[in-house]
This record gives C-alpha cells, structure tokens and sequence, in this order.
C-alpha cells in the first residue's frame, strides 16, 4: 500500500524574520563583502579640503596652534608622571624610591639627565 499524499495549504514566506539572511541575498554577485577602507586620498577628496579657511587645521594642513594645556611633568629617570622636584639637583622624580637615587647620583650624572631634558645648569 502506498502512503497517502496529504496535500497542506501551508505557504510559507522566502524570508523568516528571526533567521539570518543568506549572504547571496544580503550581497548580490558583484558587490563588495564586509567593511571598506578608505584610503588618505579618497577622504580628503570627499572632504573638500580646498574650500578650508586656510588657518584652520584639516589633513592637508597639520600645522596647528600650540596646546593650551599645561606639559606633563615626568620623571627624569623612570619616564613616569612625576608630581615631585628637587630643587638641590632640579630633577623631577615619581617616588620616594627614585628620590633616594636621585640623591645618590653624582653630580656628573645629574648633569647628563637636566642635559637630555634641556635644562642642564652647573650646580655647585
């Protein structure tokens, strides 16, 4: 005996909202997949550059005014944020560790630091 057919008047839709979408749908043959880079030259293209006042500064013109917030203090020896100075050797120092080395440095070394930071001075 064969099964019987049981035709059922049940049509369901191409696309089912909670599934996600096939890439051949979302992306037809021929177009781009993922995410696009623009490229230095195609942003200052769509930018219009030329129509800039030229003092305000853009890509083309990196030139721009001088902060206005103060320079961060940092150590002379360790490269950290220093919230301290002494003002024996005018080394800037982090820690009470490094304030113990900066003491100890000879004055030739203390020399060859406030030289790298451009404030070298003879001290006596």
């Amino acid at each position: 005996m064969e099964p019987e057919v049981i035709k059922a008047e049940l049509v369901l839709p191409t696309h089912l909202s909670f599934k996600r979408m096939q890439m051949y749908e979302k992306y037809p043959k021929g177009q781009a997949r993922g995410r696009h880079w623009k490229h230095l030259k195609q942003i200052l293209q769509a930018e219009n550059f030329q129509n800039y006042p030229p003092d305000e500064p853009n890509y083309v013109n990196i030139e721009s005014p001088p902060s206005m917030h103060p320079c961060k203090r940092i150590c002379d020896l360790t490269g950290f944020e220093a919230p301290y100075f002494d003002p024996r050797t005018n080394l800037r120092y982090a820690s009470a560790d490094v304030f113990k080395l900066v003491r100890s440095l000879p004055n030739e070394y203390v020399q060859r630091y406030l030289a790298l930071r451009n404030a070298a001075v003879v001290l006596k």
